[in-house]
């Protein structure tokens, strides 16, 4: 059992709220989910900028002023290092990917990358969502659309790298909650087409599907749609890319799902009590989404 949200806002008014939002609507799924949790957040981009999302693994409490040290070096001082609690959050211009990349290489740090992109960052950990979403500040950060899970694990132990989100892609992540059959043969395919897997998660492995789907070329929704035919098992997914949010249910469906949209925002969550604290809910239309149905909102890019 595991407790999803998602929020995505049409209109820009609500989004230094976006956190808040989220880490409230995290804390009422922790009774489907008190073993770990984690998010993905969008928020400013800047023009030729990317960034990275680290976990720290090891304990070095130089770590980050290592790595600023040498990224200075290396890039200059246009880059900006934010650390919170274990993670750390390095943005950086595009054309120096490969200047980055060789320094954490070099130096050899214990830390690993989650997340990277233009836009998103993506934090995870165990314990209860509460505890987990008030270590990273949640609450203090904006943008344009978040995702979020709780995991009750059920069938692997309880690990940071088994939490949720997974992220296989620039920008992309998602949340599952369910289990698919098929998720053996179908790693071993992606990986023969270059998709790197750091779990034996079957969720990774949805998200690499995706991410594959997109890198040859479809949008998001086309991903989800072909996902129908190609993932074997129960789901509820939600994913994040730069500018889209999406929702898919399998043709069964038995995993509970709500959403409400309103001028303002949808939302997502696996019970409708996350929901209701969220402003002019009560004016929003209220439904469950459809078995085997894409359900897919977007930003301008």
């Amino acid at each position: 059992m595991c407790g999803i949200v998602g929020l995505f806002l049409k209109k820009p008014e609500l989004r230094p709220e976006l956190g808040t939002l989220t880490a409230r609507m995290l804390d009422v799924m922790t009774e489907r989910g008190p073993d770990s949790a984690g998010f993905a957040i969008y928020n400013a981009e800047r023009p030729g900028k990317r960034k990275l999302t680290l976990r720290i693994e090891a304990d070095d409490a130089d770590l980050v002023m290592r790595l600023d040290e040498a990224l200075a070096v290396k890039v200059g001082d246009v880059v900006d290092i934010v650390r919170r609690d274990d993670h750390v959050v390095i943005r950086y211009p595009a054309e120096a990917t490969g200047a980055v990349g060789n320094v954490m290489s070099a130096l050899a740090l214990g830390a690993v990358v989650v997340a990277d992109g233009e836009a998103m960052e993506l934090y995870k950990g165990v314990g209860l969502p509460r505890d987990v979403t008030t270590r990273f500040g949640l609450a203090g950060m904006a943008g344009t659309h978040a995702i979020g899970h709780t995991r009750m694990a059920t069938e692997s132990a309880v690990t940071i790298a088994g939490a949720h989100p997974f992220s296989t892609g620039p920008d992309q992540c998602l949340v599952h909650n369910g289990s698919l059959s098929n998720h053996n043969a179908l790693r071993r395919k992606l990986r023969s087409e270059g998709i790197r897997f750091s779990t034996e998660n079957d969720s990774e492995v949805a998200a690499g599907y995706l991410s594959w789907r997109m890198s040859q070329g479809a949008r998001l929704d086309e991903a989800l749609d072909a996902a129908l035919g190609d993932l074997d098992g129960f789901y509820t997914f939600v994913v994040g890319t730069r500018t889209g949010f999406a929702v898919l249910r399998d043709p069964i469906a038995c995993k509970p799902a709500v959403m409400v949209e309103t001028d303002d925002y949808v939302a997502f969550g696996s019970e409708y009590r996350a929901l209701v604290d969220l402003p002019g809910v009560e004016h929003g239309r209220v439904f469950e989404p459809a078995p085997q149905t894409v359900y897919y909102w977007e930003h301008a890019a």
